[in-house]
């Protein structure tokens, strides 16, 4: 019954390179199996033989130790076998082209390639060239699915729904596939989103993604259901873009006193890994009743649960070679 929500949805991606232009209900059809995987880990009933036989790889190009881990634990659990591709140590880093690349993976007959990678769009250059399902664990500055997705679900089992909530995603939306594909979850599941941001970390012409976009924190967080920090990220910063780190959290860092201004029950999110004193403050994001920090990377392994399970269920057998 359960592992038949996407089948009944009709999923029909062959991959999950990103959340635009997924429909409310291939959505819905994700975190409602990722629910059910939530609900299946809690009871201790952890492993399941889904995905048994299957290999699944993790090909990061950029480190990420919490989403290749979360990624590894999900395939595990399904029962599938995982290979992590450390790429610094491997022939790309010795000229081998991503394409190159592509065409040695895919003699390995593989079932599911998840891809980290600096430069947007190379995962999707990746998944035309291979015969696997691709699945995005992050591109440059493009898209981020399976972070959006979890966030989601951390928010509905809260709330208990996404549509008319308000959200506000703050902090370097400028180099964050992060916040991109939750602006388009949330719009596409009916929520109204807020960006909160200093000029120099706002992306030109980002009101035409269906948002309102703020520069003052205060006014931006007024009566909002949902605070979402970003991590600032310095390695993709190729300019000043801050004038300090100090200046920075004094105005768009959330603290007691800004918060105070989102609805009382409003629940505090970020996609880590925290700069603490940077994007928030530890009281804040330790709060027992409104952070749901810890919450989102349990809900992280289970909505990859539900995304591998759903795109190596549905794919052909590659190991018989199937294009």
């Amino acid at each position: 019954m359960i592992r038949a929500m996407t089948d009944d949805y009709g999923y029909p991606h062959r991959h999950l390179l990103g959340i635009e232009g997924k429909h409310p209900w291939e959505i819905k059809a994700l975190l409602d199996l990722a629910d059910h995987y939530v609900e299946q880990s809690r009871s201790g009933s952890k492993k399941t033989e889904e995905l048994r036989g299957r290999t699944i790889v993790n090909l990061f190009f950029e480190n990420s130790t919490r989403t290749r881990t979360s990624f590894e634990l999900a395939a595990q659990r399904l029962g599938a076998d995982v290979i992590n591709m450390g790429v610094s140590t491997s022939s790309v880093s010795k000229g081998e082209t991503l394409i190159d690349t592509a065409v040695t993976l895919n003699a390995m007959h593989l079932d599911a390639l998840v891809v980290r990678h600096g430069d947007s769009g190379a995962v999707q250059l990746l998944s035309e060239k291979v015969n696997c399902a691709v699945i995005n664990a992050g591109d440059g500055s493009h898209e981020h699915p399976t972070q959006a997705l979890l966030d989601a679900l951390t928010i509905r089992r809260r709330k208990g729904h996404l549509d008319n909530l308000l959200v506000a995603i703050c902090g370097d939306v400028l180099h964050s596939r992060v916040a991109r594909s939750n602006i388009h979850l949330l719009n596409a599941m009916g929520a109204r989103v807020r960006v909160i941001a200093p000029k120099t970390l706002l992306p030109t012409g980002i009101e035409e993604l269906g948002v309102e976009a703020f520069t003052d924190m205060r006014q931006g967080l007024k009566d909002v259901d949902i605070v979402m920090m970003l991590r600032v990220q310095n390695e993709r910063m190729t300019g000043s873009y801050i004038p300090s780190i100090r200046e920075f959290f004094h105005f768009f860092g959330l603290d007691r006193e800004k918060l105070a201004l989102a609805k009382p029950d409003a629940l505090i999110m970020h996609p880590g890994p925290m700069n603490r004193g940077v994007e928030i403050d530890s009281d804040v994001a330790d709060d027992f009743e409104r952070s749901v920090i810890r919450e989102q990377v349990e809900m992280g392994v289970a909505v990859r649960m539900a995304v591998l399970d759903t795109l190596i269920r549905n794919a052909p057998n590659f190991a018989e070679g199937a294009a």
